[in-house]
Parts: structure tokens; C-alpha cells; sequence
């Protein structure tokens, strides 16, 4: 019997969906059915449970609804299905192995797509997980995580897409658009400032108007027009004195009325302190068993009867979360259907294969065919590789995870420690059929060491795990990784350091080492790309997304707030640094990195031609890239803004992912978007005329020859 498989090909071939075939607006149609509503079944609409009853935190899980993240009642009557959400971005997660059996594709992480700088190939995994979600009966999936990397210790910054606003939301706006035409709903989220997991409740994210809106709000901004995401998760983080899910200015003085945003905010799971939220522009609170109270239940209830709540404030609560539904065109729940993994896996391959970075190469990669004898120590390579903790860690498709389990409690899910299947010790032997490779296990450094003196190279894989709901309290590899890569290079200069992390971290060793590959968390694929790089098969082509500082020192919070509080503790963490996010601020104090933002090395060599710049209603930047090795390869060039009528500064205006075969050529032609080049003064953009210096750059610290332009003045509002 033919059995037909629910592939991402087949869904894409499906398009538009049976939204946009349909002849009623999706307006008119959320007004109809809202209209038709009951008191009882709007309220019904606006609050969520989390369908997993563990202790603390009990709830009634209604027969039939999975485990996973949120579930909201639908309208049987009116036939508005029931919302079940799931996590996130990185695949389809299955808390605690609830769902028996259950498994999903575990793509790369967040760091690691942004190292692409591919927007393709953020669309292309952001179809794959909505496609797997739907697949699954799921109708909404959590991703679209975007929070600027503000501290190298932020615990979730392996989710989000890096420290700069133009990469992360053109990346996190591809990656939606891809999610939504699965006809899955995708959020985006941290709404807005979530920039440390310590204290994340509590901590207090103080920073000007204008600095916000040209770093975090910007990145938000551009990833909402690209992606139009159905719902924005606000964060449970305070921005400026108010919590984000109760910010009269951030939901609806910026999101809905400035930028005319037309879906719902929905809050993260526990993030909702009272009912008045329901005023300054939260319109759903989800996971609400988490919170104190089910404010947006009975309380809510009460108070629009009562005339404190306008009943067309509920309305358009209701018509904003109707409208996001239909406009991906979910009007039924969806039945679960069978998964092509094979084709999923590959798109996980591609995507760890393109966003690998490849920092140091002393000309020892790829890896020579001579090496007769290699030794590979560390970080279970003859398992796997490392994934992320928290809500968004996957349990994979290819095979049972090797899980580290850490402390008890509720939080116990996010502390636990996965190894995805998938070993590189495996996949480099088989790459390399005739050198003798053995394994290490780093335990003692004398040992490996010992291993190591009698091996023609080696290659010591180091690990560093992150997780949701806490920070990591500095930059230096644990468990002694730092001594025991030392000791392998003092055994054999010949030594690849291979490092598996969520975060920049030091490295003390660098100048012993012949060669450095970051790999962040690649995902289930993960120990096959890196063999794959390692060897020579792929050509890098990753580019650092987030600055590698030589110390925490560089950064302008040495002390990480409030970390060793008591849970709840208030604090307030004053981003002094503004706008200047990342390289923007080392730029600006004149800080070298250790690796600079956009940094990444390949096994072929690039060349950059001149680049010209016109002035009209944007400016057009046009440059040729040539590819002048023996390799067929993917080069990033990157364009920064670097002088503005003599004010030193550094942003990043533009970049490209371009593939070239040896010795090809391409012309490419990119505009600025003016925001870009403006900045934020009296409730608008405004951009002082005269002469901007623009770079053609391989990096945000490698720079070519500066072109000026003589620019209009302009300004305008949103």
C-alpha cells in the first residue's frame, strides 16, 4: 500500500494557502465570527493552559489535548478550532518525552543559522519545523526568537540570531515567513529587552528611547514586516520601571499603533502579574497556571461587566488572535500525518553545514590525507553533540539522546544536558577509510596527552552547555577543558580545537592551537557537518554573529546583574551602552576582539572589487565579488556604514551570501534601508544630510576602501 508522507515539498507545492484562496477578508471574517461570540467564549479565547499538570502547578488537561506548551478551547459551534502551541524554533520539542515515541527534526541552533547570514536558508528550516508542527496537529508554533545579544553570558543567546538588528530580524523575519506558509502561526518573541535569563522575572531593562529604537525595537521592527508573524510574545523581563507584558508603550503605543502591528500578543508562560495588563496591549495569557492568578478568566470577566474593561477592548483581543489564524489559513484542527524525517534531516545537514565557523586554520585544514594516525579527545564525540537547554531542546529523530540529568524541581527539564546521536568520531572515520583514529575521553589530561604525543594530529572537541533560566557565570570552557586543551598541544603542536558552545568563550590557548572550528550546537546532523568541514567536503563559509571578546573586561557589564540573588530579587540592568550593541561598541571605545563580528575563514579565497555608491531615495551600494582559489566556496561580504559627517561610528547596512565556483565573478547591487541610516529623535527617524563613508568589509574589524556619499537630509515617522 502507498503511503503518502507529509513533506515540506508537498506543503510548499500547495501554495497560496486556503487563506489567501478564500474570497471573504480575514478581517470581515474575524469581525463576523466575533460578533456571534458570547461574553463566556470571547474570555474563553484569551488565556491558555499548558497541558502538562506537574507539582505546584496542577491543572486539568482535557482528554485528548497532547503534552506540550499551551492549549486554548476552541468554538465548535462557530468553528474556531483550538489553538495548540508548541515549542520553538529549533524543532518540534517534546517536554520531558512526554508524548512517548514522539520524536522531531533538531535543527542547528539559533547561533549557528545566523552564522549563515542566509535568509534562504532560514526560510527553508523555518518551513521545515512548520511543517513538522503541523504534521504533529499543532497550529502555533513559539519561535521566532530574537533578542540581541547584549552579554556573551546570556543563557539563551544560542536561540537568538546574534547582536545585530539588520541580521537578526532579517533572519528571524525569513525564518517566520517560512513557519507561516506550513499554515502554522509563529510568534516572535522576546517582546522586548529579554537580554539575561538571571533573575529574568525581576531584572529591569533601563535604556533610552532612542537607543532601543535603533537596536532591540529595530531588529523586532524588520523582522515584522519580513516575517508578519501572527503573534508577538511579550518577555518577562521589566522595560524601564513596566513589565513587558503589561508596557502600555511598548504593545501599544510602538507594536500596535506605530507600526500598525494587526496580530495579538500573547505573554510568555508566567509572565502575567494582573489584569490591567489587558489595557496596556497583552491580549492572551498563556501557560496561566504559572502565574498567581487566571487573570484573563473570571477577573477579567468581572471587570467587563462591570464597565472597567471596554467590551471593545475584548474584541479586538479576540478579532486580532481570528485574523492571525485565518491568515495562515488554519480553519480546522489539523490530523496528524506521517513525516518524510529523511528529507527534514537533510535540511538539518545543509543548515549545520552552513553556518559552522572556521576561526583559526594554521593550514592544517582540511584535514590532509598524510595524517595516518589521529586522535580525537573530548565532548562525547563518540556519541554526538551538544544541544541546548530549555524549552526549545528537541528530542531528536535519528536516534535515542544520551541526557545528563541536573537538579530536581520544576526547572529540572531546563537543566538537563542532551547529546544528540550523531557521533563525528564515526562520521570522520568513515570520511578518512585509511588513518587509524582512536578516542579520548579528556577525563585526564595526562592521559590524553599521553595518547596525544603519539599521534600524528589531534583533534579535541570542547563543549560548553547553556540553557533557559540561567546565565553562565563567565566565559571560560568548564571542567577543566582549558588545562587539557593545553596539555594536548604541548604533547602535539598538531591540534583542531572543535568547539561545541551557546556563547563566545576565551581561549587561553589560542596561539598553541593550528586551528579553531566553532560549531555552536549543530543540531542532529551536527557530527556529520563537522567531519564534513573537517575533511574538506564542505568548504566553511559560517561568519560570526556575535562579537568574540579576549575577555569579559571588553564587555560593559563585568558583573553579570543580579546573579546569586535570591529568585524574584529586583534589579536593574542599565544598558549604558545604548544602541551600541556588540562590535557598534567596540568599535566606538577602539576594543580589539579577540574574533570580530562577521569574522569566518575558508578553504578558498575571495576577492572584493571596488565599491561605488549612489545617493536617491536610499543609497545604493554595488560591488564584485570574485572567487580567486581553487575551491568552489561562499563568501559574505558585508557592508558598514563607518563615518557620518565626521562621527565615527560602525553599523551594519547590508551583506550577501554568495556562492562561487573557482575563478567566477558576480556584481551585486544592495540598498540601505534608511533607518540604518538614521537615528531616532522626537518620536521619528531622522537622517542629518552631508557626506557617509561606507565599507566593503570581510568582517566588522577587516574593512577595504571607504566610498562617500553625499546624503539628503530627511526625516519622517512611523
Amino acid at each position: 500500500m502507498r503511503v503518502a508522507l507529509f513533506t515540506l515539498s508537498c506543503l510548499l507545492a500547495s501554495q497560496p494557502l486556503m487563506a489567501q484562496n478564500s474570497q471573504e477578508d480575514v478581517d470581515a471574517k474575524a469581525a463576523r465570527l466575533e460578533a456571534q461570540m458570547t461574553d463566556a467564549e470571547r474570555i474563553g479565547l484569551l488565556s491558555g493552559i499548558m497541558p502538562i499538570s506537574f507539582p505546584g502547578f496542577e491543572v486539568k488537561v482535557p482528554e485528548g489535548v497532547p503534552a506540550t506548551a499551551g492549549y486554548v478551547p476552541g468554538i465548535a459551534r462557530l468553528n474556531i478550532p483550538p489553538q495548540l502551541s508548541t515549542d520553538a524554533s529549533l524543532g518540534i520539542a517534546n517536554p520531558a518525552q512526554l508524548r512517548k515515541g514522539d520524536v522531531a527534526t533538531a535543527m542547528p541552533s539559533g547561533l549557528l543559522l545566523a552564522s549563515s547570514f542566509d535568509p534562504a536558508l532560514a526560510e527553508r528550516i523555518g518551513a521545515t519545523v512548520g511543517a513538522e508542527a503541523r504534521a504533529k496537529g499543532f497550529n502555533i508554533l513559539l519561535g521566532g526568537g530574537m533578542n540581541l545579544a547584549r552579554d556573551p553570558r546570556n543563557g539563551r543567546n544560542f536561540e537568538y540570531l546574534g547582536e545585530d538588528p539588520l541580521l537578526a530580524g532579517t533572519l528571524v523575519g525569513h525564518a517566520i515567513r517560512g513557519t507561516q506558509s506550513q499554515g502554522v502561526v509563529s510568534t516572535i518573541k522576546h517582546f522586548a529587552l529579554n537580554g539575561q535569563e538571571t533573575l529574568r522575572h525581576t531584572a529591569d531593562s533601563v535604556i533610552g528611547e532612542s537607543a532601543m529604537r535603533e537596536s532591540e525595537l529595530l531588529g523586532f521592527q524588520i523582522g515584522i514586516e519580513i516575517g508578519r508573524p501572527g503573534a508577538v510574545m511579550c518577555a518577562y523581563n521589566l522595560v524601564n520601571g513596566d513589565k513587558a507584558c503589561g508596557n502600555d508603550y511598548l504593545l501599544n503605543h510602538v507594536l500596535k499603533d506605530e507600526w500598525n502591528y494587526k496580530g495579538w500578543v500573547m505573554s510568555d508562560w508566567g509572565a502575567v502579574d494582573d489584569v490591567s495588563y489587558i489595557k496596556s496591549g497583552l491580549d492572551q495569557q498563556m501557560g496561566y497556571q504559572l502565574d498567581k492568578q487566571h487573570w484573563f478568566g473570571q477577573p477579567l470577566a468581572d471587570l467587563m461587566a462591570k464597565g472597567d474593561i471596554p467590551k471593545s477592548r475584548i474584541s479586538d483581543a479576540v478579532r486580532r488572535i481570528l485574523r492571525s489564524l485565518f491568515t495562515v489559513g488554519i480553519a480546522a484542527p489539523y490530523n496528524p500525518q506521517p513525516i518524510d524525517y529523511k528529507a527534514h534531516a537533510q535540511v538539518a545537514l545543509d543548515a549545520a553545514r552552513g553556518g559552522i565557523v572556521l576561526l583559526k586554520n594554521d593550514g592544517i585544514l582540511p584535514l590532509a590525507a598524510k595524517a595516518r594516525t589521529i586522535l580525537v579527545v573530548g565532548g562525547n564525540a563518540d556519541f554526538g553533540v551538544l544541544s541546548g537547554g530549555g524549552s526549545s531542546q528537541v528530542t531528536p529523530s535519528r536516534g535515542a539522546p544520551r541526557i545528563i540529568e541536573q537538579g530536581d524541581g520544576p526547572m529540572a527539564l531546563f537543566s538537563r544536558q542532551l547529546y544528540m546521536p550523531g557521533s563525528p568520531l564515526k562520521a570522520l572515520s568513515e570520511a578518512l577509510p585509511d588513518a587509524k583514529i582512536r578516542f579520548q575521553n579528556g577525563y585526564s589530561p595526562e592521559v590524553a596527552a599521553a595518547y596525544a604525543a603519539k599521534a600524528d594530529l589531534v583533534i579535541v572537541f570542547a563543549t560548553k552547555w547553556e540553557g533557559e533560566g540561567m546565565d553562565s557565570g563567565s566565559l571560560t570552557l568548564p571542567q577543566g577543558q582549558d588545562r587539557l586543551i593545553t596539555a594536548l598541544a604541548e604533547a602535539n603542536p598538531n591540534l583542531v580545537v572543535v568547539l561545541e558552545t551557546g556563547n563566545p568563550v576565551t581561549m587561553p590557548w589560542l596561539d598553541k592551537a593550528k586551528a579553531v572550528v566553532q560549531a555552536w550546537y549543530p543540531g542532529q546532523e551536527g557530527g556529520q557537518a563537522i567531519a564534513d568541514v573537517l575533511t574538506g567536503k564542505v568548504n566553511p563559509s559560517g561568519r560570526l554573529p556575535i562579537t568574540y571578546p579576549a575577555s569579559i573586561d571588553q564587555y560593559p557589564r563585568v558583573a553579570l546583574p543580579g546573579l546569586g540573588l535570591p529568585d524574584r530579587t529586583p534589579v536593574k540592568v542599565a544598558y549604558d551602552e545604548g544602541a551600541d550593541v556588540g562590535y557598534r561598541g567596540f568599535a566606538k571605545a577602539g576594543k580589539t576582539p579577540l574574533f570580530a563580528f562577521g569574522h569566518g575563514l575558508s578553504y578558498t579565497r575571495f576577492y572584493h572589487g571596488p565599491l561605488s555608491a549612489r545617493a536617491g531615495a536610499s543609497v545604493r551600494l554595488r560591488f564584485t565579488v570574485r572567487n580567486g582559489g581553487d575551491r568552489a566556496g561562499a563568501d559574505v561580504p558585508q557592508l558598514y556604514l563607518v563615518d557620518r559627517n565626521g562621527e565615527k561610528l560602525q553599523r551594519l547596512v547590508g551583506f550577501q551570501k554568495v556562492v562561487l565556483v573557482p575563478g567566477e565573478s558576480r556584481t551585486l547591487t544592495l540598498d540601505v534601508d534608511n533607518r540604518l541610516l538614521a537615528d531616532w529623535k522626537d518620536g521619528g527617524w531622522s537622517i542629518a544630510g552631508g557626506r557617509y563613508s561606507f565599507v566593503l568589509s570581510e568582517s566588522a574589524a577587516k574593512f577595504g576602501k571607504s566610498v562617500i556619499v553625499r546624503v539628503p537630509a530627511k526625516t519622517w515617522k512611523e
